[in-house]
């Protein structure tokens, strides 16, 4: 395999993901009030080696800290601020971001259990499926 092939294509969007999973997460389970993220760890698990700047960038948008309800208290490391060598620190603004608890700015969420009274008066959504696949076809002559 040559380098070239060795050398992955990830974007901003997959940092933070990796980063919100990764870190973020374990760090709110534990009920952490703060937690930081060394931008070396993700750069050596994703192999971003020629992105290091690309990484500094994601953990540093505030993208990435509404998105996880948090707020960036510190980052350590060299003037530049684009090295393996640098460390965010975050700090929970919440106990749950909105994603997470399904808050009223989240479209996908309020819509969430919208036909679920609907559904239960058929029978539940099983029942439904069943009878709709049932009646699809018109009957035969």
């Amino acid at each position: 395999m040559s380098a070239m092939n060795a050398t992955k294509k990830i974007g901003a969007d997959e940092i933070r993901d990796y980063s919100s999973r990764t870190f973020v997460a374990p760090a709110r389970q534990k009920a952490q009030k703060r937690f930081s993220i060394k931008v070396g760890d993700v750069v050596r698990e994703l192999k971003l080696y020629r992105s290091i700047p690309a990484v500094c960038s994601a953990l540093k948008t505030r993208e990435f800290q509404r998105t996880n309800g948090l707020k960036l208290v510190d980052a350590t490391g060299p003037k530049s601020g684009l090295s393996t060598t640098v460390v965010f620190t975050y700090e929970f603004l919440d106990p749950e971001p909105d994603a997470a608890r399904g808050g009223s700015d989240d479209p996908w969420s309020r819509l969430r259990g919208a036909l679920k009274d609907v559904f239960a008066e058929l029978g539940g959504g099983e029942a439904y499926l069943r009878a709709e696949r049932r009646n699809f076809y018109a009957p035969e002559d």
